[in-house]
This record gives C-alpha cells, structure tokens and sequence, in this order.
C-alpha cells in the first residue's frame, strides 16, 4: 500500500503553489498574485456554498487548495484552463498518491453504502472506488494526501488494506450526491411505494433542483427521477432507456452513439418512476396499455434543455426512452456539423437559393435533424417565414412557425403541406418524405418558389435521387426543382487527453481504398489513436461529429436524371463535378487527426460498393 505523508496540516495553498512553480505550471508573480487574492477567493467559495449547504455543513467545509487555485481562472502556457484536475494531478505527483478522474459509470454503489455513510464521506471527502479481491485492498478516493487518520480509521472499521487515492474535491463530492442520493431515494421509494407518491401539479417548463435542494427533500421517486436527469446532463447522454426486467429495471444512456447500463432500480419501484416521467411529459399515466409520446421542457446550468418522451409496453411492463435535444448541438454553425471546405462551400449555395428542393438524407441517426435545425437557425430572419412540418416536433424554436403532424386527426405530413402553402411561406421544412404524395407536394412548393429542406432515409446522394423516382415523381419535375443532396453519418472523435499519433499498416492503408495512379506504392499515413482513459471511459473517443457527401444537382446531373440514369451513374457524374464520397471525406478527417481508423471503417464501410 502506498503511505500518505502524515502531516494533515503540509495540505496548504502555499504547499500547492510551490509545486505548481516548480513544474513551471505558474510563473512567481502570478504565485504571488494568488496569494493576494487568497482570502477573497475562499470567501467566494464559501459564499457560493453558503447558498446550497445547510448550516452544518457549511460551518464543517474546507476549500481544499486545488479547488481555491482552480476557481482563480488562470490559463496555462498551452491555452487550457489551470483546473482543478490538472492542479490534483500535480500534487499527486509530488505526493506519490495514485492520481485517477472518477469514471461514475464504473463506481458500484452497493460496495460504497456498505463501507461507510455519506455523513462520513461528505466529512472527510473521501468515496470507496473499488475492491481488489485477490489482496483485500480497498481503493478509496481521497481529496487530502496528506490524511492518514482517514486512512487508518478506514483500515480499522473496514478491516481491509487502504490504498488512497488522489482525486479533485469537487468530483469527489458530485459523486458523493449522486451515488448515495439515488440510492437513498429509490430505496425510500421501494419501502413506501404502497403509500403512493404525491406527483405535484406541473407547469409546461419544469424546473429541475440542484443536487443539494434533492438531498433535502422526502420525496424519493421524485429526487430519483431527478438525479437520472441530472446525471444523464452531465454525462452528454442523447437518450435515456428505462427498460424493465423480470426482477429489476435497467436504467441505461446513449453517450456518443453507444448504451452503457447505468443504474438498476427494484421492479417495485419502476412503475413509480416510469409514472414520474409521464407526469413530466404530461402523458396518461393510467394508460399502461398503448404507447404514448410527450415530451419535457426544462433547464441545465442556464440553458433550456427539451426532452421528448416515448413509452412502449414489453413484456415486464412500460419502457420509456426520453430523448434528450440540448439546443447547443441541435443548432450549431456549418463548421462545427463538420462542414467545411468544398462541401461547405456547396451547401451555402444550396441554401442561399429563394427556392427548389433540398434533401439531407442518412438512417437513423446519423444527424439529419442537426443538419435541418442548424440550416434553419441560419436562414431564419425577420424578413422570412420559416415553416417546419415535423412528426413530431424535435425542438420548439420561437424564430420558427412549427407544426406537429396528427394522424389521428387527418393531418399527415401531406395534407399539412397543402395547408402550409396558404400561410405564404419563404421557406418549408418537411420532416421526412416518405410517399408520392408527400413526394409530389414538396415538388410542387419548390415549382411555386418555395425553399424546401426535407430528409429521406437513403445511405447516399445519389440513391436518394432514384428514391424519389421510385416514388413516381416525374423526372423531369426533379431536374427543375432539386438544388441538391447531402447525404451525412457521424463519426466519434478521438478522445484529445488520450490520443496518440501512430502509423497506419499496409493492410489498414489497403482497406481505406485510396486512389493511387498505376504503379504507385501506397503512402505512409501517420493518424491519430486513443489510448483510453477515464474521460472517454477507456473507448479512446470522445464526442462526435459530421462527414458529408454533398451532390449538386449541375446541368450533367439534369440531363442524367431526365434519361432516368441508374444511381451508379449519376454517382460517377457527381464525382466529376467534384463530389467528395462519404468515404473519402472521413479518410480526410482520419488524416487531420479528428477520427480513427476504425470509426472511418465503422461507418463508411456499408457505403462502399
């Protein structure tokens, strides 16, 4: 086991500082600068605590020194922030203290509420991580190398070996409220679930409290729910499965295009909590029986976050999905969908257009909706009406006139158009096309001087263009009013803490399919790779982003689509206008070092003919 030093009181801001000169991470004067500033600074933190802690807590918090230097907002010489993680990790270097950022996905919570009490760990800042068996060592998070009181009390109560280690105070304490919050809350839940919960009148946007306003309340499903929401924020998840089993539910997170398994909740608990979300979502939550739809309006760290609910009946009872639309990534800039350069350059021209046919097309999921939203956020102005048809509505907008498609009520996307086209429209956005009629209506807008963006689920441009064909559009018809196609997939991004440069294999060069003249050997390609750490969870990828094939529809690509050319063909066509292939466009985001090689081949491999 590795020994803290024994000194409690060495944990000093000054202590810190010294090492963060001696690594070169701060010059003297801005040592000195922070001294000054010291007392004020601890004053602030104390303060902000002040408004979310009881008095008792209050009175007990320390500003651990990293969390102090870390609040002064100073820049290293590389441009990132002096953080409270880059801080740790210098004195656990100094210290030799294991130094590790908490990945809450691999935390257990039965080992931690069996190995000691929050009260206990919210007062000496410390939070079990795990068990290694074949030696009986306990690895517990620690926000003081120098505590070795904990650490012996530790050894004593738990009767095993104590190996700290040295993690950032406020990842210590986050965890902390979340894993013993939710625990507590579910448990409470399950042993009163005969009494019935008090659901409370909702407002259209709900206001979700912060971690510490959860911890004081009783009532368990409701803080439950909330910490799911609350946990699913911070970990970037897309969706949310609740999904209910023969003795437990299974609550599990889309984060980057994959489910990981989060948390189980007892099977007595999830009719409860799954009741919870349709009260959100303003949903029957006495129908149990039909799948419904609704959707939840709320806000996270000062932004309106919308949720949209679906709920289906399965053989253990109701599975809700909540996905979540955060208006930070559905409305970007072109640049930041992946955009750039030649495509960029085609696509403004696509839509700076007054009117004709504009299609992004990709399955499901591959980010057609951001593509939509972000286009429209670009577009809209005072001067135009936009108007979106959508099955259903994926995020409100106020620059936006939006209108929710109702079967049941005979408004299909078609019938909806036709009427979309009386309210003197600039531009329409259809969300999908799915049949001649819907097909034919959106031609039709696009003959009237209409601007119309809609999505088919097609894999590439040039399919998308005999889709429409397939459908029985006219040929001619389509050469008059298709501007042009974009045709998108998302790619995870290498993970920027973990990644490291490494060269390609004749064989993985051999499966990119690069162009190469006769004779010519292949190149050299040197990309990036992640390792695997805990900000991307050991993956070595960490965020997503957009790689597109876009086709404009030239005097070629007409005189092709009247003949009623095969797709093949009207691919070539495109190729000699200067389409770039989906494969092609991630090969060059491999050579920048964005992706992987594994993610190109991943998504593109389906693709290639």
């Amino acid at each position: 086991m590795a020994t803290a030093p024994a000194r409690r009181e060495a944990y000093t801001t000054a202590f810190v500082l010294d090492l963060l000169v001696k690594e070169a991470l701060l010059t003297p004067e801005q040592r000195r600068q922070i001294e000054v500033r010291e007392p004020a600074m601890r004053a602030r933190i104390l303060k902000e605590k002040g408004g979310s802690l009881d008095e008792r807590r209050r009175a007990a918090y320390e500003v651990a020194p990293p969390e102090l230097i870390a609040a002064m907002g100073l820049k290293l010489a590389d441009g990132r922030d002096l953080d409270e993680d880059t801080v740790t990790e210098v004195v656990a270097r100094a210290t030799k203290v294991p130094y590790r950022k908490i990945d809450p996905l691999k935390l257990d919570p039965g080992l931690i509420n069996a190995t000691f009490s929050r009260p206990f760990a919210r007062r000496h800042n410390a939070l079990p991580l795990e068990l290694v068996a074949a030696t009986n060592t306990l690895h517990v998070a620690v926000g003081n190398p120098f505590d070795r009181e904990l650490l012996e009390t530790l050894r004593a109560q738990t009767g095993r070996e104590i190996q700290p280690v040295l993690c950032a105070k406020s990842d210590i304490q986050r965890h902390i409220t979340d894993v013993y919050g939710f625990g507590k809350s579910v448990v409470a839940a399950a042993k009163d679930i005969s009494a019935g919960v008090d659901l409370g009148n909702l407002e259209q946007l709900v206001k979700l409290r912060s971690a510490e306003e959860i911890e004081a309340t009783d009532k368990h499903v409701v803080n439950a729910v909330e910490y799911v929401l609350h946990f699913a924020f911070e970990q970037r998840a897309s969706d949310i499965h609740i999904e209910p089993k023969r003795d437990e539910s299974l609550i599990r997170f889309r984060i980057d295009g994959i489910l990981h398994n989060i948390k189980t909740i007892p099977a007595v608990v999830h009719p409860a909590f799954t009741s919870r979300v349709k009260m959100l979502a303003r949903m029957d939550i006495a129908e149990r029986r039909k799948p419904q739809d609704g959707r939840i309006k709320t806000s996270y760290l000062g932004r309106e976050v919308e949720m949209r609910v679906s709920t289906l009946p399965v053989a253990f009872g109701e599975k809700v999905v909540v996905r979540i639309f955060d208006p930070d990534v559905l409305l970007q800039d072109l640049a930041q969908l992946g955009l750039d350069g030649a495509e960029r350059e085609r696509y403004e021209r696509f839509i700076a257009r007054s009117h004709g046919l504009i299609l992004v097309t990709g399955p499901t999921g591959s980010g057609k909706t951001t593509t939509l939203y972000s286009t429209l956020r670009l577009v809209a102005s005072p001067e135009v009406n936009v108007v979106t048809i959508e099955d259903p509505i994926e995020l409100v907008s106020p620059d936006l006139n939006q209108v929710a498609v109702q079967a049941k009520a005979g408004l299909g996307m078609a019938q909806v158009l036709r009427t979309v086209l009386r309210q003197d429209p600039d531009i329409v956005m259809v969300g999908e096309i799915r049949d001649l009629e819907t097909a034919e209506n959106a031609v039709q807008a696009a003959l009237t001087g209409h601007l119309v963006l809609s999505t088919l689920h097609t894999n590439d441009t040039a399919t998308s263009v005999t889709r429409l064909l397939d459908l029985g559009v006219a040929p001619y018809l389509i050469s008059s009013t298709l501007v042009g196609v974009v045709a998108q997939r998302l790619v995870r991004q290498v993970c920027q803490k973990c990644g490291v440069d490494v060269k390609l294999t004749p064989d993985e060069i051999a499966t990119l399919e690069l162009p190469l003249r006769p004779g010519e050997a292949p190149p050299s390609l040197t990309v990036r790779r992640g390792e695997g750490c805990v900000t991307c969870r050991g993956t070595g990828l960490w965020g997503r982003m957009g790689i597109f094939e876009v086709l404009e529809v030239t005097d070629r690509i007409r005189a092709l689509l009247n003949s009623r050319a095969p797709a093949i063909e009207l691919a070539k066509a495109a190729r000699l206008d200067g389409m770039a292939t989906l494969r092609e466009t991630a090969v060059r985001r491999l050579a920048e070092g964005v992706t992987s090689f594994e993610e190109v081949i991943r998504v593109t491999a389906a693709d290639e003919t």
